[in-house]
């Protein structure tokens, strides 16, 4: 069980039946009272954030949140189809769960899926992910004194910026964090 003070960001938790992933805390202690703990909550089956703030001696027992390799086949329709590698189950995820990881997501691509109770709840992305470059302006020569950026459109769609000497069919590695241009790898 984690007291008051363990609630900390990344920390998984169930709370009312169902398993939250901190993601604010904030935890105090005045004089003699009991601590208070506010924070902040993410659903890991809905999506939902909830701001909660426990108080005294209030316990939350740990969420049996687990990882499993996992391969995204398609998506569509605001859905997105992956298969388990163990056991080759496939399951689908809706939009809302999946949120903005959508952008980094390929076919073939292998991650890792949040798994409670045996259930799948998210993914988890890998740092960075390698992406082809589709379409981008031809950069001007001579226009690099300043270091200058240009937007470029990747094979899943997503839109960064990269420097000028990126041209189509260049494959560049993607914070996946950040969203931000790393290096070209090729």
């Amino acid at each position: 069980m984690y007291t008051l003070a363990e609630l900390k960001p990344g920390r998984a938790v169930v709370y009312e039946g169902d398993p939250y992933l901190i993601t604010w805390s904030q935890f105090s202690k005045q004089g003699r009272q009991g601590g208070v703990a506010a924070t902040k909550m993410k659903n890991l089956k809905t999506g939902s954030v909830v701001q909660h703030t426990f108080q005294g001696s209030d316990k939350l027992e740990p969420a049996d949140v687990g990882f499993r390799k996992v391969q995204y086949l398609y998506g569509g329709d605001g859905s997105f189809t992956f298969m388990d590698l163990q056991s080759y189950d496939q399951f689908e995820l809706n939009e809302d769960i999946i949120g903005d990881a959508s952008k980094y997501l390929m076919d073939g691509m292998e991650l890792d899926a949040m798994m409670f109770e045996e259930l799948p709840i998210g993914i988890q992305l890998p740092a960075t992910v390698e992406m082809k470059v589709e379409e981008t302006v031809p950069g001007v020569k001579g226009d690099t004194a300043t270091g200058g950026t240009k937007p470029a459109t990747l094979t899943s769609g997503l839109t960064v910026n990269v420097p000028l000497f990126i041209t189509e069919g260049d494959i560049v590695r993607i914070n996946t964090d950040s969203g931000l241009y790393m290096e070209r790898v090729s």
